[in-house]
């Protein structure tokens, strides 16, 4: 596992975030944040080609060969949770999830 901690919690306050929570030389910290364990998935090397195998993807969408002809190219899309929910699989049980996707919304 690995310690998640919040800025907006009790401990991060009393660390010393509290003044970005106008709570400065407050007695009584009124947390904004939680913290507490994730589990462990592996190195941020996985992570992060992941990450730059999604953005190459999106590249491939809209024709831009670099990062500044995508942020000229890119529209962003509202999709309501109906749609985020749609745009899933479902009606199918998953045997093999990929490294990049998880089957929970």
């Amino acid at each position: 596992f690995k310690v998640y901690r919040g800025m907006g919690s009790v401990s991060a306050m009393q660390k010393g975030s509290k003044d970005r929570y106008f709570q400065e030389g407050s007695e009584k910290l009124v947390p904004e944040g939680v913290e507490g364990r994730v589990p462990f998935k592996g190195p941020l090397s996985e992570t992060i080609f992941q990450l730059v195998g999604g953005l190459k993807a999106g590249m491939g969408y809209v024709g831009a060969s670099n990062l500044e002809e995508l942020r000229r190219r890119a529209t962003f899309i509202r999709v309501t949770s109906a749609g985020l929910t749609e745009s899933h699989p479902h009606d199918i049980y998953i045997t093999k999830e990929a490294p990049n996707y998880t089957g929970r919304l």
